[in-house]
């Protein structure tokens, strides 16, 4: 019988040097986007696919992720207080109900697949999703959902793919393809960050994983890879073959908001679907444009 997927890990240990100095005492994850903290997002799309367990790995410096999403009952109590019915309702959204969140800590920067690992006594012997919250993926339905969906059909680990421009295969985990309809891949080999020259494909992971437990047999030896680093990908790899491995094509629209660029297109695009803001920031952001 098929387990279902009930656990995510988010990995949130990172330093975010990118961003400093504001990440010098804000973690990255919670910063905004328009409103909402990058962090939640990811939550709101795991719950969206059925996750019913979700684990944070964090590191130094991280206790603003706990506390944004425990409760805050002074701040409810104001807020219902004072008839502020809609922002109570966003309050009580960020917080998930009781046992259903957990923390581990990192201890040391060592690459996501060490990052992984560290979660791996809340995972036990099932299958997990892993979302990096840097990679906000706009689409409807949610990316992860589709996921799980393709997971219910076939089992085994699944990964979501985008196209890249040739020459930037070195940022990203490769794919060697296989069987390709347009919409669904097969995966018959994984390279982290290889160069152009040596790239099997141009279709990059992105930062979306549904995988099965044993890959933690294979983090557990340590093994570094590009970057001197624990790469989840190279545990990936000896997947393959052991279970069906699939890349789902990315729908909708992804921005690295691990860059400044990606950060503020993701800010202007959301800000752009919501009804309240719309017009008013498109005014803006010609009058900003119109200024320089």
């Amino acid at each position: 019988m098929r387990l279902p997927v009930r656990k995510a890990i988010f990995p949130v240990g990172g330093l975010g040097t990118r961003f400093l100095p504001a990440t010098k005492a804000l973690p990255k994850e919670m910063l905004p986007i328009v409103d909402t903290p990058l962090v939640e997002y990811a939550v709101q799309e795991a719950i969206a696919a059925g996750i019913e367990e979700l684990i944070f790995v964090t590191g130094r410096g991280k206790s603003a992720i706990e506390d944004h999403f425990d409760r805050h009952f002074e701040l409810e109590a104001t807020l219902g207080g004072r008839g502020k019915e809609e922002a109570l309702e966003l309050v009580l959204r960020s917080t998930p109900r009781p046992g259903r969140i957990a923390y581990v800590r990192q201890g040391e920067p060592l690459g996501l697949g060490h990052a992984v690992w560290c979660a791996r006594r809340f995972v036990g012997d099932e299958p997990f999703a892993v979302l990096l919250a840097d990679d906000l993926i706009l689409s409807e339905p949610p990316t992860l959902a589709q996921m799980v969906e393709v997971y219910e059909t076939n089992g085994g680990n699944v990964i979501s793919l985008m196209e890249v421009a040739p020459e930037h295969t070195s940022r990203y985990g490769i794919v060697e393809p296989g069987d390709d309809d347009g919409r669904l891949v097969e995966v018959r080999g994984l390279v982290e960050k290889p160069s152009p020259t040596e790239a099997p494909s141009n279709l990059a992971i992105v930062g979306r994983y549904i995988l099965q437990p044993d890959i933690m047999d294979y983090l557990s030896l340590g093994t570094q890879g590009a970057g001197n680093e624990i790469q989840l990908t190279d545990s990936m790899l000896k997947l393959i073959g052991n279970h069906p491995f699939h890349g789902l094509r990315l729908t909708g629209t992804r921005f690295d908001c691990g860059t400044k660029i990606g950060f503020l297109e993701a800010n202007v695009a959301y800000a752009l679907r919501r009804t309240d803001l719309d017009g008013d920031v498109r005014t803006s952001v010609r009058n900003v444009l119109d200024s320089f």
